[in-house]
Formats: C-alpha cells, sequence, structure tokens
C-alpha cells in the first residue's frame, strides 16, 4: 500500500517512524530525484504531492513524497475528494505518499473514510498522564532500545521528570548513556544527579493547592513558567497527582487496608508510598478532590484551544486552591 498517514501529538516518534520510512524506501544516492518534503498549509500541496507521486523514481531505489502537517484528516472540500478518489489508486507500487499531522482525523470526513481504504493509519499519541503502567513499560522499551538498563525506582523518577514526553526522555537517557560508564544499570540517583527536572517544584505546587495557599501557590507557578515549563506538561503532572490523591482518598474511605491493593489501583509504583499519601488525603474531603479533576481537564482544553497561559493558570490555579479551602477540608 504506497499512502501512509501518521497522525499523533508525539512528535518524536512520529517523526522517528517517518524517518525510518525514509530510510527504508529512498536510495541516499538518489535522494535529490526521489524525496520530497512539502508544508501542508497549502490548499494546493496536497494535489501537487500526489503529481510527483504518480512520478515513477528515478535510478535506484523508490519515490516518497511527505506531506507535513496535512490538514485534509479535518477538511477537504468535494473538489479535492474527488480528485483522491480518481489520482490514489494509481500511485504505482515504486512511489509512496506519507501524510503527516498532529491532529487526529475525523473519522466522520468522507475524505478520511475513503483514505482509510487507501492508506496505512500509524497513531502517535501521547501517553495520558495518569497512566503511569503505560509510561513505565515506555520508558523501559526506550531505554532497553539505547542499550540501558533501568532500576525500577529511576523509572519511576524518569515518570516524574520527564513524564510522556519522549523527546526529553531520548535526550535524558543518551546523557545518562554518555556520562555512566558501560553496563552500568541507572539508579535512581543517577536520574537525580543528572536528569533535569521541575518535578519538585510541580509537587510542591500540587502541595501548596491541597492546603489552599493561594499567594504560595501562585509564586510556584510563575517560577515554573519562567524555567520554562511547558504549560502542557505542568498540567499532566498536577493531573496525575491529583487523580492519584484522589484514588486513596476514595480507598481509604471505603476501608481499604492493603497498600499492594491500594497501589495497584492508584497505579503508584511503590506500595510503600500508600502510607504517606494517607497522610496527605486525610484531612481532605472526597468531594474537593472530585472537584479538582474537572479543573484541571478544563484548563487543559483551554490550553489545546490556544488560549494564554499566563491567564488560564493562574485563574485555574486560583479556583483549585478554592476548592481546598476551609470548605474543602473534612
Amino acid at each position: 500500500m504506497p499512502v501512509y498517514f501518521y497522525w499523533g501529538e508525539d512528535s518524536y516518534r512520529l517523526n522517528q517512524a517517518c524517518q525510518t520510512l525514509r530510510e527504508k524506501l529512498v536510495d541516499p544516492a538518489w535522494e535529490s530525484f526521489n524525496f520530497e518534503k512539502l508544508p501542508g498549509e497549502q490548499s494546493d500541496t496536497l494535489i501537487q504531492a500526489i503529481t510527483q507521486a504518480l512520478t515513477p523514481p528515478f535510478g535506484s531505489g523508490q519515490r516518497l513524497v511527505w506531506v507535513q502537517e496535512t490538514t485534509v484528516g479535518q477538511r477537504c472540500s468535494a473538489e479535492l475528494l474527488a480528485e483522491l478518489e480518481r489520482t490514489l489508486p494509481l500511485i504505482p507500487d515504486t512511489s509512496h505518499l506519507l501524510l503527516t499531522s498532529s491532529a487526529k482525523p475525523d473519522g466522520r470526513s468522507k475524505a478520511v473514510k475513503f483514505l482509510q481504504q487507501q492508506a496505512k493509519f500509524l497513531e502517535f499519541s501521547l501517553i495520558p498522564a495518569w497512566k503511569t503502567e503505560d509510561l513505565e513499560q515506555h520508558i523501559k522499551t526506550t531505554a532497553k532500545g539505547l542499550g540501558l538498563e533501568l532500576t525500577l525506582d529511576a523509572v519511576e523518577l524518569l515518570i516524574e521528570a520527564v513524564g510522556n514526553d519522549t523527546r526529553q526522555l531520548v535526550n535524558e537517557l543518551e546523557k545518562l548513556r554518555l556520562y555512566l560508564p558501560p553496563q552500568t544499570a541507572i539508579t535512581a540517583q543517577h536520574v537525580q544527579d543528572l536528569v533535569t527536572t521541575t518535578t519538585q517544584n510541580s509537587l510542591e505546587l500540587a502541595s501548596t493547592i491541597l492546603k489552599g495557599q493561594v499567594g504560595k501557590s501562585l509564586d510556584l507557578l510563575g517560577d515554573l513558567l519562567r524555567q520554562n515549563e511547558p504549560p502542557l506538561r505542568l498540567l499532566a503532572s498536577l493531573t496525575r497527582q491529583f487523580r492519584t490523591w484522589l484514588w486513596v482518598k476514595l480507598l481509604s474511605d471505603a476501608k481499604e487496608r492493603d497498600p499492594q491493593v491500594i497501589a495497584k489501583a492508584a497505579e503508584i509504583g511503590n506500595p510503600k508510598r500508600v502510607y504517606f499519601l494517607q497522610k496527605e488525603v486525610q484531612p481532605l474531603s472526597r468531594q474537593s478532590l472530585e472537584q479538582a479533576l474537572p479543573l484541571l481537564l478544563t484548563m487543559e482544553l483551554q490550553l489545546k484551544q490556544g488560549n494564554d497561559p499566563q491567564i488560564t493558570l493562574p485563574m485555574g490555579i486560583i479556583q483549585l486552591c478554592q476548592c481546598f479551602g476551609q470548605a474543602g477540608r473534612g
């Protein structure tokens, strides 16, 4: 199948897959003739790309035409759809058309339904921040691919440090590989010493919100933003922490006493943390924690819609702190 549609917000993994496809198909000696990368914002780019893909490759190897950030998955005119239906089946097996987009294709679109019949779709979405088991496996797999061995504590600290940012994960693992002797198992101490992280500040921010301390929370938020902490990653850290607190509170209220059971349900890697988490949530009401998650998700949606983080985040932090004032404590 000579047509591909790669999509998702994990730009690092998506671009790595594109590079792998390019190396597989295109002969480096003939790359200047047989490889083309086009921006997808312009309306006529896709027609131009298809025209090039219909042309047989020169010399050895195959042809690859890559359209970056195509908008065909979100909007497609009737004229463009008709042209896709006419031309895509004609692309020869020696030529390949690659479409990529950070946005999820609209499954209701006629163009997307047609592309699903003609193209190989691959998804490169970010792992949700609260899926700690998936993040743990992702970090282990990435480290193994680089020939590195991680202790469990190191994996947990990396989850806190880089979250679902694959690019930063690879950069930090490469740094660890460079500084440590070969065949050295990477421990939590190595990660703490060498990995760039704002985790402690993020956790401190979550703790001050939990205490309803508006002023201190806004000061910490300002510090994080001045350190160029990505707003969405900051929200992911807060969401993960509040989700953990809520699970611990729900299970504690249900009289669950087994730390192993609580750790598994709350996706806590180390069951020994449960005791300290229970102490943190003991004075809180369940309702206040339940109110926090929708607020965090609303902030995430607003940022993804293009709202200014310098306005959205402080307003959201104030609302979160209000959840945990005197009324939010059990």
